[in-house]
This record gives structure tokens, sequence and C-alpha cells, in this order.
């Protein structure tokens, strides 16, 4: 009987967490498989780090005798299903002293928790990818950048503040419009399509500082995984990408206090163990004081004006028993900014997850969240004129319930599951008032359901041959209370669509659905010991999007669901790469490795809006948005030193993003304007054998300027000089590049002190360039007909930097 049909065909049917009865009876099915199967046997258990105690991420577990293994997942679990015999297994993690355990398995399963070692500082590792030894063969994944901890510290940033944002975007096929701008862009998708997730639950806007630092507190992160492509089917919601950061845990082993002083912000965290070593928890704030430092410079105008960011991560977690182990973690972060007039954003999120282990192969997480976005808008902060103001908010409120399960059988490792999301949507109330005469109005709260289902399955087919595949159902549900619009359609194309009608809907009504199966698809079949052929694709779907129309996105812009008149986005995405190690041998693998991937996407019902659409507070927004499809393809060259005095990688990404939109530009096919057809980016790192306490490193970016609208005629008529438009995004902004440098003092190390110190140099922007954000033309002050272009750059010049870093 072929049981791996029948469990994949049980799981595809699962929905909730299983009850007793549903884990026995799989397990039930489990052992019947093993009786086919010579009696398998299963060797188990969580892999941490020595030091403190933290699961770790991606360990190799590999079976020397058959070639096999495993790797540990998010919370550092594996499980590898043999027949019985003597083996040795070998566990390996780059940063971490290699093991090797000799296990008997006879009549029974094992139990093999372990803890491995940090390597000596000597060893300076570069860490991109996952971090498995030749992982990038070895690895089923493609289109994936797992970046850890330690290499972002050591990258040059802004200010000398670490940035998981800003670093991830020094890899192939990631960029931005530039700098200012909130999000990032993966493929040729838009900001809305990537998916950012801190401990699961999802983080709309993952900016501090209009896009200048990211939201995630690099005291407080324990993994960064950026996915491109070959996505899991446990991943849905969005088109483009998967950004997921998982917070430490918190050192079990003893208390530990870290924390940085730099020019605009400083940051402190403490994390220790708990009940005797069953838990621990770690506790991350952070405050800028930009304002502070600014207040006496201030005119008396300007006098108590506000402009800084606060963020507050925190999480703990608690092991009841070797089979459960419980999660809470929480992020709050905010930017405050104004005068007399002002506005303040944030994210505010909570995750709540249960780690169940109903057997040796089969593993449960489950997973609770809230995740809330909002902003508001205040024209009279200081109440001068109570009979005159202007006042605006708008939010995003999520709840969702995740269970997944993942369930070992010999070559096949199954992931299923379910998750239910409901969106509550607050687009955008206002209340003003002149001369004492206030009025309220806004556009309706909207509500959705958004379900799915998915199933998975990596199997070894062959010790070359490897295969991932899986299948999603996911349905949205755009439900009352509320309103929905019947918009005219005998309207010119690329013109405002009136509202003919409307139909109100009660609580819990349903007002539209949409459903959609997304196949995903991988496979790697190794060429040798250190190259490989990776294949890849995938099918999205996306039921909420961004509404925005400005050169980047802003705080200010605001989220809706699909509707009767906004079609779900779908996007389809294959992707191939040739992945080779070559070099000497270490003990982190090979020296060098170096990849070539390239990719094409079709996306369906991309957003676009007409001229002079109008987009905030209006409640016919629906008339004013245009729908279209989209294509990208390019290739992405990726090659990295692992080890040396001097490392670091550099990539390039050759890539074209269009757009065709019936209304827009003659009906043809446009760039977007996040489109950039060559960007090169590389990062170097030097440990001089010299000088034992510096190191040094350097970032360099290069890349073509994005689209813009450029008017291509002008007329006079009476004096007047007008400006004639022709296509959309028809000229491209002067190419962007960057270099930016960093050196690292260690402080002295004390025998028996148990403190670490060092000082961070670092200078962004180092030659002034004048990179353009955006290029917009004026009529000469002088004469009115000649008409001048202007390039607003937000760093003209050198910005240095100092931090200081300590831990006890």
């Amino acid at each position: 009987m072929n049981y791996n049909l029948l469990i994949y065909l049980l799981c595809a049917f699962s929905t909730l967490p299983l009850s007793n009865a549903g884990a026995q009876t799989i397990n039930a099915l489990v052992t019947a498989k093993s009786k086919d199967s010579q009696a398998a046997l299963t060797v188990s258990g969580y892999i941490k780090d020595a030091a403190n105690g933290e699961g770790l991420i991606g360990v190799s577990v590999y079976v020397k005798e058959t070639g096999t293994g495993a790797v540990t997942n998010n919370y550092g679990f594996y499980a590898v299903t043999i027949a019985p015999g003597n083996y040795n297994l070998v566990i390996s993690y780059v940063g971490y002293t290699r093991q090797t355990r000799s296990i008997n398995l006879t009549d029974r399963n094992i139990r093999l928790d372990l803890e491995l070692q940090q390597e000596g500082k000597d060893l300076q590792e570069v860490v991109v990818s996952t971090r498995r030894e030749d992982d990038n063969v070895k690895n089923i994944e493609m289109s994936v950048n797992q970046i850890d901890v330690k290499t972002l510290k050591r990258i040059p940033a802004l200010l000398g503040e670490v940035d998981v944002v800003r670093s991830i975007q020094l890899l192939p096929g990631v960029s931005t419009v530039g700098e200012g701008a909130t999000g990032f862009n993966v493929r040729g998708g838009s900001i809305d399509q990537n998916l950012v997730l801190l401990d699961e639950a999802p983080v709309y806007n993952s900016s501090h500082l209009f896009g200048f630092f990211s939201v995630f507190n690099p005291d407080a992160v324990k993994d960064v995984k950026m996915i491109k492509g070959g996505i899991p089917s446990n991943y849905g919601g969005r088109i483009s990408s998967i950004l997921d950061v998982r917070l430490k845990e918190g050192n079990a082993k003893k208390p530990e206090l870290n924390g940085g002083i730099g020019l605009i912000f400083s940051r402190l965290s403490y994390e220790r163990p708990l009940f005797k070593g069953r838990g621990s928890f770690i506790v991350a704030a952070r405050r800028s004081y930009a304002d502070i430092l600014a207040q006496p410079f201030l005119n008396s105008d300007l006098k108590g004006s506000k402009f800084y960011f606060y963020d507050l991560t925190a999480k703990g977690n608690y092991r009841i028993n070797d089979k459960n182990t419980v999660f809470l973690s929480g992020y709050l972060g905010r930017d405050v900014f104004g005068a007399d007039f002002g506005f303040n954003w944030g994210n505010a999120t909570v995750s709540a997850r249960w780690n169940h282990v109903f057997s040796d192969r089969l593993f449960l997480n489950t997973t609770a969240y809230y995740s809330n976005y909002d902003y508001s808008l205040d024209s009279d902060l200081k109440g001068k004129t109570p009979t005159d103001f202007f006042r605006t908010n708008s939010r995003i409120v999520d709840y969702s319930l995740k269970p997944d399960f993942s369930l070992a059988l010999g070559k096949n490792l199954l992931t299923f599951g379910g998750q239910a999301i409901i969106h509550d949507f607050q687009p955008g109330t206002a209340t003003a008032a002149s001369d004492g005469d206030v009025r309220s109005f806004g556009i309706a709260n909207k509500h959705a359901l958004e379900t799915a289902l998915y199933v998975g399955n990596e199997q070894q087919v062959t010790p070359k041959l490897q295969l991932q595949y899986g299948l999603r159902y996911s349905l949205f549900h755009y439900v009352g209370p509320g309103e929905a619009y019947v918009f005219s359609t005998d309207v010119a194309l690329g013109q405002r669509r009136d509202v003919v009608s409307s139909i109100g809907y009660k609580g819990g009504q349903v007002i539209k659905t949409y459903g959609n199966w997304e196949p995903r698809f991988s496979a790697k079949y190794e060429l040798s010991d250190n190259s490989a052929l990776k294949l890849s694709y995938n099918r999205l779907a996306q039921y909420i999007h961004l509404i925005s129309n400005t050169t980047a996105s802003t705080p200010l812009d605001i989220w809706t669901p699909s509707t009767n008149n906004i079609k779900p986005q779908v996007g389809d995405q294959i992707a191939a790469g040739y992945f080779k190690n070559f070099g000497r041998s270490t003990n982190t693998g090979r020296e060098f490795e170096a990849s070539v991937e390239i990719y094409y996407k079709w996306l369906q019902n991309q957003i676009d809006y007409i001229d002079g659409a109008s987009l905030i507070l209006n409640k016919y927004l629906e008339g004013d948005l245009l729908n279209g499809k989209g294509r990208a393809y390019g290739a992405e060259f990726y090659l990295k030193r692992n080890t040396g005095v001097v490392n670091g990688w550099i990539s390039y990404t050759l890539a074209k993003t269009e757009r065709q939109v019936l209304g827009i530009n003659n009906n043809e096919w446009y760039p977007t304007r996040f489109d950039k057809r060559h960007t090169l980016t590389s990062v170097l790192l030097f440990d001089p054998p010299a000088a034992k306490r510096w190191n040094f490193s350097a970032t360099f970016t290069l890349a073509s300027g994005t689209p813009a609208t450029f008017p291509t005629n002008r007329f006079e008529y009476e004096g007047y000089v007008g400006q004639v438009i022709s296509g959309r995004n028809n000229y491209r902004i002067p190419a962007y590049h960057r270099l930016d440098l960093a050196a690292t003092l260690q402080g002295r190390r004390r025998p028996g002190k148990r403190k670490e110190d060092n000082w961070v140099f670092s200078v962004y922007n180092a030659y002034a360039r004048k990179n353009a954000f955006s290029v917009y033309f004026q009529p000469n002050e002088d004469n009115p007909r000649v008409t001048e272009a202007i390039r607003y750059s937000v760093f003209a010049t050198i910005i240095p930097s100092i931090t200081y870093n300590f831990k006890f």
C-alpha cells in the first residue's frame, strides 16, 4: 500500500490542530509504513548554542553511511529516519565546531539533543546564505539568502546603526527606489508584494524615519531569511518575496546585557534564564534623541518640536516538558514628527506559539498573532487653533491562527497545515474644523477573512535528485458591514469611473469571494559534490493592496482589501540556477561559492492609477484605480568568498520590470517606477593579521537610475508656459552609486572579565555623491519662459559617525 500517498491526502484535508485521536491516526500510519520499510527508526532532538541555549536554525545532521540527513527547523528540531544499524552522525554549522556522534539504532527510536560550541574568533565567516557547509549546493532551496547577525553588524551602515532592511539590499534581486524610500523591491515587485514577518506576525511598515532605518533591533534578532523564489507552500499572502525575521529567545545560560550608544539613538537589551533554566527572556529597546540634542538650537517657533522614534522588542519562552514549549513575543514601535503640525505612525505585534512533539517524527508549531499598523495626522498639535484644525487617522489590524505540522517519513519530509486571518481595515477617517464648524468624513471600515490550507513534501528521490512540491489553496471573503459600489463602465480608458449604485451589507454578510490554487515546485540535481542545477516554480495570490501613487511609498499610504471592484493580485514565477563551490576545502566548505539564476514572472491584476487620481479619504477610491498585468525577468550573478583575511561577496543583477494597463501609455508596456536594468553591489570584509583588534569593511553600490515621467514638449499661450507629457515613465534619473566604509576597534579583553566592547567608526557616502532621488521641473525665476530641471538628493555629502557597543 502507498502509505505516503495516503498520509499526503489525509494532510491535505487537515484544517485544525490534530486532536489526540488524529495524532494517533497519523502515528499509526507511520508505524505501518515503518513495518513495510524494515522497521525504520528515528533519531531526533533539538540542537542549541552551548553559549546561550538558543535553538539553531539550519544545522546539518548528516548520516555518513547513507548519504542522507536532515536540517533543523526554525526551532532547532530535527528528525532523521533510517533503517536499524550503526551510524555516524556529522553535525555541522558554519561558525560552530563540527561534531561526530556514533549511534546504535537497534529496536527503538533515539532522542539526541545536542549543543554546539562556537569556533574561535580567528574564524571570520561571511554567512549570507543558509548555514550548512556547502549549503548552496546541497540544499534544495534556491533564490534564498540567510543573513547572519554577526555579518549584519560588520556591514557599514548609515550613522553606524545596523540595519536589516538596508543590508538585504546588498543581495542580488533586491533593490529600492532610493534613499529615504520605505520598504524594498524584489525581482520587479512593489513593496506591498513582500511579506515581512517578525516571529510570524506581519509587519506592514518595516522602516523608521521614512525608510532610513528598519524597525528590527539587531540586538534582538536571531535570524533573517529572504525568500525570492521557490517559495514553500506554508507561505502565502504576497506575490514577490518573504522576509522572515526571527527573534532571539533569550540567554538560557546566564544574564547578559547588550547595548550601543550612537550619534542619533541608543539601544539596550537584557536577557537571562528563567525557572532554573527551563525558560528565558529578552527585552530590547531603542530611542532616537535627535530632537533632544536639537532643542537648544531651535528658534521659539520650533521649540518643543518632536522628531524621534522608539521601539520595544521582547520575547520569552518556557519549556513545559520534553514535548511542549511555549513562546510569547511582541514588538511596539512608533515614529513621531511635528511642531504645530505633525503626525505619527507605528507597528505593534504579538505572537504566541506552542511547539509540540507528538512523536519522534511528528512536530507541530501553532502560532496565534496580532498585528496592527496605524498612523495619525494633526494640524494643531499644540491646540493653538481649537476652531480650525484637521485630523485624520488610518489603520490595519490582523488576527491569525496557524497550525503547522512537519512529519518525517524516511526520505520524505511532509509539511501541512492551515491558516485563518481576520483583516480589519480603517482606510481613513478625518475630522475638520473651520471657524468652529466641525465635520467628519472618510472611508468606511472594511472587513475580510482570509483562509488557506497547504501541504508540501520534500523528497530525496535519488542521492543526486531531490524534489520539493506542494499545493496551497487560499480563500478570501470580503464581508460586511459595509457598502459595495457599482461603477460605470461606459467611460474612456484611463478615465475616472463614477458610481452608479451601491448595495448595503450587514455584518458577516459575504460581499465577494475569491479563491486560488497555488502550486509550488522545486528540484535539485547534483552534478558533483560541489555543483548543482536547480529549478523552481511557484504561484502566489495576494488579497490586500497598498494604495500609493507617489514616487516612493510613505507612512501615510493606505491598505485596502480585494473587493467586488479590486481583484486579487496573482503572480507566477519560474527560476533556474547553477550553483558551484570551488577553491580549497575548509571546515566551512569550499573557499568560494558562486551561483547564476535566471527568472521570469507573470503578474496579474496589478493596480495603477488614472492621471490625477484622488487616493486620500476618497470613499469612491475604486473608481480611480486601473487594472493591468506585469512581467519581470532577469539574471542574478553572485560570488562569495567564505574564508581568509579578505572575504565578502559581489553580486550583479540584470533585470527588466514592465506593466501594461489599458488607458496608460497608449496601452503599451511601460517600465515600473522601481525598474532597475543594472545593479552591482559588493561587500568587502578585511581582518588584517597585524592588527588583531581592528577589522574593516566596505560596501559599494552601482545601479541604473529608476524611471520617471518627464515632459517631452512645452507650449506658450498668452504668456502661460505649459508642459506636454508623452508616455508613462519615459525617462530615467541619473545612475546611482555610493561607497560606504567602516572600521571596528575591539576593546581589550581582560582575564576573568565578561565585558566585551568595541568602537565602530563609519563613513556613509564616502565620496559625497549627490545621488538623485527625483527630478522635477519648474520655470526659471529670472525667465519664466525657461524651464529648468531640479535634481533632489536626500544625502549630498559625507556622513561620518561613531558608535560604542558593549556586552556584559
